[in-house]
């Protein structure tokens, strides 16, 4: 099993570059950056989280920017988005900055997308809540043609690509991993299922271990081998015995959350998360 870690990178905290090369000096196999383009002043969405909306989500830096510092300042850590928020992006465009991102980073990026909870900041990109999903659905399909094929296109009811040329291609083949994050749902398995790589969920409020063996048993059921999907934990519990049990499940990588906070707070943090991995890495 490997071990990553992820932190909300802002103008406050330790630098993204400066972080990678510490996680990456002490063994990790990956950093992850979330994304937040921004947020509404006028809120009208809860947090997940509950309580008010933490500082960091206001200041983040933008995750695929970040992830360019981080591979040039590290050369062998894996760089992935912890989620990026497709729905808000061009697909054309985000299709390229992740292509060149891979080949810039000698095919190291991990592509972790996700529907988006805030309304608000989705609303205010021109996105309709109740189509989120869809949407997600249709630009990673798009994106999937313009990175597989010499001029990709696609037709959907909320994308639409006319047949293009988009270089560079992703030096991963065919593209990147793409993880879904969400909750263990049906419906986030469907499309699991049907156009991801693999499932990223965050670890402690459920029982992920008896959802992994619900998502196998519904990809086996709609005719996908269920070995063919990955599994992340993200924000995973320092506790071994559940690392353990994750490691049991098949789990393929756990990622540990770090306070977004300045070098003198993150770097105590992080050897902390060390400790773990030496003991169960």
């Amino acid at each position: 099993m490997k071990f990553g870690v992820m932190m909300f990178p802002t103008d406050l905290s330790i630098r993204p570059d400066e972080l990678a090369a510490e996680a990456e000096s002490r063994g990790f196999e990956s950093v992850f950056y979330p994304e937040h383009t921004n947020i509404p002043v006028t809120r009208k969405t809860p947090w997940p989280g509950g309580g008010d909306l933490p500082e960091e989500y206001r200041r983040l830096h933008d995750p695929f920017i970040a992830l360019t510092a981080a591979a040039g300042a590290a050369p062998s850590i894996n760089l992935g988005t912890g989620i990026c928020l497709v729905a808000q992006h061009d697909p054309v465009v985000l299709a390229k900055v992740v292509a060149s991102l891979d080949v810039v980073s000698n095919g190291r990026f991990i592509f972790g997308v996700g529907f988006g909870w805030n309304e608000d900041e989705m609303e205010q990109h021109g996105v309709d809540p109740r189509y989120r999903r869809s949407v997600v659905r249709e630009k990673i399909l798009a994106m999937k043609s313009l990175w597989t094929e010499e001029s990709g296109h696609f037709e959907g009811k909320f994308v639409r690509v006319e047949p293009t040329w988009s270089w560079p291609k992703p030096a991963q083949q065919p593209h990147p991993p793409i993880l879904i994050g969400g909750v263990g749902s049906d419906t986030v398995f469907r499309h699991v299922i049907e156009w991801a790589d693999g499932w990223m969920p965050i670890g402690g409020r459920y029982d992920i271990v008896e959802r992994i063996e619900a998502l196998r048993r519904a990809s086996q059921e709609a005719g996908r081998d269920p070995t063919s999907i990955e599994i992340t934990i993200f924000g995973a519990p320092r506790d071994e015995e559940v690392l353990e049990r994750y490691a049991q499940a098949g789990v393929v990588r756990v990622i540990f959350g770090l306070p977004p906070a300045p070098r003198d707070v993150v770097l105590p943090a992080l050897d902390r998360r060390a400790a773990v991995l030496a003991r169960v890495g």
